[in-house]
């Protein structure tokens, strides 16, 4: 079953792209996603432009309303994901405990709808 971990992290670990890229290029993110790739489980995964970036759009009665910004005014900011394939929960839980977001931040995981399903 594939699940998806996302990676909540403080704005303040990521202000801006560079900072992104070099965490994710990093020894404790680096070490994180090899080993989501030696254990055979990765589908796949990104990295986010920090949370400032962001654009939010909502219709409402047929006209678009575009904001500038995240959906939502939170303490964490969405920094990234990874799309898994185990075979329960509580294996996905495991691998989402040794993620690095949730030392600092929090660390969601949902199982994802596949066509097959």
């Amino acid at each position: 079953m594939q699940y998806i971990i996302m990676n909540y992290t403080p704005p303040a670990d990521h202000p801006d792209a560079q900072s992104v890229r070099d965490a994710a290029d990093g020894e404790v993110w680096g070490a994180y996603t090899k080993a989501l790739v030696e254990a055979g489980i990765l589908v796949g995964g990104e990295a986010l432009h920090p949370s400032a970036t962001a654009t939010t759009l909502r219709v409402r009665d047929g006209s678009r309303d575009v904001q500038d910004g995240p959906y939502a005014d939170t303490k964490e900011q969405l920094g990234g994901f990874y799309v898994i394939d185990v075979p329960d929960l509580d294996t996905a839980l495991e691998w989402a405990a040794r993620n690095p977001a949730a030392a600092s931040g929090a660390v969601e995981v949902r199982p994802v709808i596949t066509r097959s399903q």
